[in-house]
This record gives structure tokens, sequence and C-alpha cells, in this order.
């Protein structure tokens, strides 16, 4: 029997659950069930959230040096499946397997260790010889995690790190498209952390309401789109409840005139292809120099033909499919109004009919008009516009307008000139030279309708606390 066919199960209070339901997961190479999930129930859910609230008032009260120890041995834990893991997610998320899936495990994991050794110290506000002010910040209570389907390990594990470290329990629910990779690594957490501290609850979009609702959970930490955001700021509002909230980006990337544009032609493919171009952060669009518009666009349509779209288990494929049905019905109606509207593509826009699994071809759309949907909309797609500029004030006008401000990045020899465009840009994070670098003690976090609050950084992990001032009187 192959190990991943399952079968798969909850992950309630230290024990593993099965559920009367279960729903298909695919596979997105071979558009075929690869096995199937759990369907939680209301009740499962409730008593995942209960199981987690009695685990609190011990997992709190451990201790900051006692919850490390049970992270890096969770970390050591995931560690010995690294492997496994990494496969699955293959399987149910497409993602090529060495250029992307192991190194979505190996980050996950040595995000672990990096956040469990980081400590939020007791800060002294003010002290005079007669009176000192402390600044704590206590554990919430129960977080529920909801997370997406383009990176479910990753986005899952940075969530789960610093609120554990915190001393917070939690709840997460994967998104029903990938929920594999998440079910397991929460079956090994329950050989290796106290009942009730991590749980995983599988099932479909109804879980999320009741989650973002319930009374019991203090902190709702979300990634998904804007839309999807925007329901979970409304129901949690009924009980005040704590958000973080990682959503929807129109990145814009800038290349200056002076840039050296053949050197950075990889890094600027990846940053839009990469995963498919499936990334909030991902390039959406890409603003060109009108005096080397043409000569890019041929060499970054050169790069692409050298790329190989297919399974990402075949150790020589480089991109691999969109991740579900939904997924790629609205890819189709992208490629389907840039047809319409005449716009000019250069590479790919033709889908194999033929072909299993939901592969969308490296497309690149050369210069399409700003008011285009392919400029517009986030695609979350291989698909990229190359638009040419002439004038930088204009260039920066034209990528602030967008309801979103996730990231953006601006690439040019002068290093300086690049920085003060990049400082105009109205997003939370901007690349300069660079792109998709981050680190744990990086803040992340979107500008507009991209975010509420950031992720990582002493600042992200407070956002796991609550700041609690002590005055005393010596």
């Amino acid at each position: 029997m192959n190990i991943f066919d399952g079968p798969y199960y909850l992950s309630i209070a230290g024990k593993l659950i099965e559920t009367s339901d279960r729903f298909d997961v695919m596979n997105p190479a071979t558009g075929t069930v690869l096995a199937q999930a759990p369907a939680a129930s209301a009740a499962q859910l409730d008593e995942a959230i209960a199981a987690a609230k009695a685990a609190f008032r011990i997992w709190s009260a451990l201790g900051y040096e006692r919850r490390q120890v049970y992270l890096n041995a969770y970390a050591d834990a995931l560690e010995a499946h690294r492997d496994e893991l990494a496969r699955l997610l293959t399987l149910e998320q497409g993602k090529p397997l060495k250029t992307m899936a192991e190194p979505e495990v190996d980050q996950s994991i040595s995000w672990i260790r990096q956040i469990a050794a980081r400590r939020i110290p007791v800060e002294i506000v003010e002290e005079t010889d007669d009176h000192i002010v402390e600044l704590h910040h206590t554990p919430l209570g129960v977080v529920g995690a909801i997370t997406p389907w383009n990176f479910p390990v990753l986005l899952a594990l940075w969530k789960v790190a610093p609120a554990l470290i915190t001393g917070n329990t939690m709840v997460i629910k994967p998104s029903p498209f990938t929920p594999l990779s998440t079910l397991r690594f929460g079956q090994i957490a329950q050989s290796v952390l106290p009942p009730g501290v991590l749980s995983v609850v599988s099932g479909g979009n109804e879980l999320g309401p009741q989650m973002t609702a319930h009374p019991d959970i203090a902190k709702i930490s979300f990634t998904g789109s804007t839309e999807t955001g925007k329901h979970v700021i409304r129901s949690a509002a009924g009980t005040i409840k704590r958000l973080t909230l990682e959503m929807g980006g129109n990145d814009a990337a800038i290349v200056l005139p002076d840039a050296d544009w053949r050197s950075i032609v990889p890094a600027l493919f990846w940053g839009a292809v990469g995963n498919s171009g499936q990334w909030c952060v991902g390039i959406k669009r890409l603003y060109v120099h009108r005096s080397f518009h043409a000569d890019f666009v041929d060499a970054f349509v050169a790069y692409a033909r050298r790329q190989k779209l297919g399974d990402g288990l075949d150790p020589e494929v480089t991109v691999g499919p969109v991740q579900n049905k939904m997924q790629f019905d609205k890819v189709v109606t992208f490629l389907d109004d840039i047809k319409a509207n005449g716009q000019k593509i250069v590479l790919g826009g033709e889908i194999d009919p033929n072909r299993p699994g939901y592969f969308i071809p490296v497309t690149v759309v050369d210069n399409p008009p700003e008011d285009s949907k392919i400029v517009q909309e986030e695609q979350f797609a291989p698909i990229v516009p190359i638009i040419a500029y002439d004038d930088v004030d204009d260039v920066i006008e034209r990528a602030n307008d967008s309801p979103f401000g996730l990231g953006g990045s601006v690439w040019g020899r002068d290093t300086a000139a690049a920085v003060a465009v990049a400082n105009r840009l109205e997003t939370g994070m901007v690349w300069v030279n660079e792109i998709h670098t981050q680190g744990v003690d990086v803040p992340f976090g979107g500008h507009k309708q991209s975010g509420v609050g950031t992720e990582h950084g002493s600042e992200g992990r407070q956002l796991f606390t609550n700041p609690k001032t002590i005055l005393i009187r010596k």
C-alpha cells in the first residue's frame, strides 16, 4: 500500500481522530484523486478548540525554556519525516519536488528552530529611584490558523512556531485543496507536543466561519484572499478577536533605466513564475523602461523557453501545474480576456486540452494596457505582463494605483536611487535588487487591502501576545 494514500486523521487532544465523512484531495498534475481527507464535523472542531483551551493553562505556565525544548523536539521529528513531507507536498500541491517542495519543508523546520531561540524580553519602560514600569507580553490563549493552498507547509508552520513559543495553543484548518501535508505534520506533533497544544482539523469551507466566530478562540491568523479576509473580519468582530490577515497582492517590479537588465532576467522570471506564479508576493506586473523593453522581452522569453512544464516529481520539471480546478478555470478567464482584447502574447497562451492535470504554460504578454485585466487584477498564475514605461514618476504612480499593497521590487545600478523609489511605493515590503529574501526577524505584512497586522520579526511575534504593563513602587 502506498503510504501517501492514507488514511489521514484529524489531530485532537493528542489523538488521531477518524471522521464519518471524507472528501477527495486531487493531484493537480494528473487531475485524479490522490487520497481522501477527513471532513471534521462542527462538534469535532468544538472538541479541538476545547482541548486547546484546556491545554493552554498548562502550556502557558511551562515557561519559555521548556516550550523551547518542545519546539526543538518537534523540529527534529519533522526533520525525520522530511522526505515524506516534501513528496506529499508535491503530490497534493504540484510544485517541483527538488526546487520548491524540499526547500519549503527545510525552511519550515529551520523556522521553528530559529523562532524557538527568540524570547520576547521584559522591557523596562521607565525607572526612577522609587518607581519602575515593566512591559510584559503574555499569551492570548487559543489561536485559530486558517491556511492556504499555495505554501501549505511553510505558511502553516510560520504561524505555529511564534504562537506556541509565546505560550499559546493552536488549532489549524488547512485549505481543503491541500490538507494532507498539514494533517501529516499535525499527526507528527501528537507524538512530541503535549495533548491539545497543536490540533489540525480539515474539512470544507464551512469550518472557517465556525472558527472565526468561536468565543474560545482569542486570535485568528489567516492567509488567503482579500475577499475571504473581509469575511473573517466581519465574523471575528462579534467576539473582538485579535487578527493577523495576510491577503492578496498585485506586486509591481520596476526595472529602472540604469539597470543591468540582462543579469536580472532569471531573478525576475522566478519572482513571477516560481510556484507557478501562486504566491502572494509574486511579481504580478513587470514594468521595464522603454529604452530596452523590446530586448528585455526577448531575453525573458528566451529564458522562459528553457523551462520544463510538468509533474513536480519529474526532476527535470521546473514549473508545475496550478494547484486546483477552481484556480485553473480562473486563469483561463485571464487568457480569454487577453485574446479577446487583442493583446500581444509572445509566449504561451495555449492550453493543451488533451493533457490531464491543471497545466498553464508560462505566458508572456507584451505591453498590455494599464487598464487591462491582467494588469489590474491578481492572476496567481504563470502569466507575466511586461509593460513599457518612460518616466519614473509615472511608473511609481501606476505601481501604486492598486487597492493592494503587499510587496514590490525595484531594480537598478544606482542603489540609492532605487531605494528612493522603494520608499515611494505604497507597500508593506519592497525588495531592492533582490526578490523574496525573508528571515524570521524581518517583518512581513501588507498595506491597504493586502493585510492587517504583521507576521515575523519582533513585531509579528508580539501580535501573538497581549502587552501587560506592571507599575511598581519600589
